[in-house]
């Protein structure tokens, strides 16, 4: 769990005690259920208050790390996914948004995460615009899937900057326009022969037989695989040892399983803010060990792909 400076030193049972006091509260425990735990567990009477400072500081620094100044990275992937929050005596479904960078140096890091009401164009702005202010340049190719409020907001934050469509979300989305049941699979094989080519002009090549393929037989889906699939062909224009990784939002999806294994015990959060402080912990937490971890990219002497 991510708790740097918002907890002072001290003897080893304070520690244990602010460590526990920070892990309830950042589940979204309310301080009222706090001190009657710690009240239960340990016979100590802390004040609603008191634990409403540990948490007040707790915030800022996780405030100070979502809004740490950035700088140059080639890939940025984006994805969102939501959490029942309560508002105004309702439960309503609130959009976690989250940024994934790759560094000139091949590292993966938390960029910002951020919780609004929904994944509309202006949350979408605000959020990429707070990149940019922060210092977020060099940009490369963004990745994420096909959402009309992402792909108006990123036309108007990064314009001249490639979009990869996530290959994983196109193979999904194409099943909703095969006619047979029986189909499927052989749509899906022969998305893969697209995907998998060996560079764009061959995928291209490729994608033109598929659709004269199922022009006859299935022609609503022909015209969506002819409209949509390039958008998921950007990435063969990248060294061909960042295909893999970057063709897909798969490496952000997995962060969405580990904060959805967390946020699942909660069920729904009392506010956005407890929604935000849970997330941003363990977002921290991850950037912090992947930046302190392995290379996830070489970004030194690739090979640019065949054209």
């Amino acid at each position: 769990m991510f708790y740097p400076s918002a907890l002072d030193k001290g003897v080893r049972s304070e520690q244990a005690l602010k460590l526990a006091l920070a892990e309830m509260y950042v589940q979204g425990v309310s301080t009222r259920k706090v001190t009657t735990v710690l009240e239960k567990l340990c016979g100590l009477e802390i004040s609603s208050t008191q634990v409403s400072q540990c948490a007040a500081r707790l915030d800022t620094e996780l405030a100070a790390w979502r809004t740490r100044p950035l700088g140059p990275c080639p890939y940025v992937l984006l994805d969102a996914r939501y959490e029942k929050v309560r508002q105004a005596g309702q439960l309503v479904d609130c959009a976690v948004l989250i940024a994934l960078g790759i560094t000139p140096e091949g590292k993966r890091t938390i960029l910002v995460v951020s919780v609004a009401l929904s994944e509309a164009e202006i949350h979408w702005r605000t959020f990429l615009t707070g990149l940019q202010q922060r210092g977020l340049t060099g940009v490369q190719l963004l990745v994420s899937d096909d959402h009309a409020g992402l792909g108006a907001a990123r036309a108007a934050t990064f314009p001249s900057v490639p979009w990869q469509r996530c290959q994983f979300h196109l193979q999904k989305n194409a099943q909703a326009y095969v006619p047979r049941l029986d189909q499927r699979a052989e749509v899906a094989a022969a998305l893969r022969s697209v995907f998998d080519s060996p560079d764009r002009a061959s995928a291209e090549r490729r994608l033109k037989e598929v659709v004269a393929r199922y022009a006859p037989s299935a022609p609503k889906l022909a015209a969506w695989l002819e409209e949509n699939l390039p958008q998921g062909l950007t990435v063969l224009s990248l060294p061909a040892a960042h295909q893999k990784r970057l063709r897909t939002t798969n490496g952000l999806e997995r962060v969405n399983q580990e904060l959805k294994r967390r946020t699942r015990v909660a069920r729904m959060f009392p506010n956005e803010a407890s929604l935000l402080r849970l997330v941003s912990a363990l977002l921290a937490e991850t950037s912090d060990d992947w930046e302190s971890g392995k290379i996830y990219l070489n970004m030194e002497n690739q090979t640019e792909p065949s054209v």
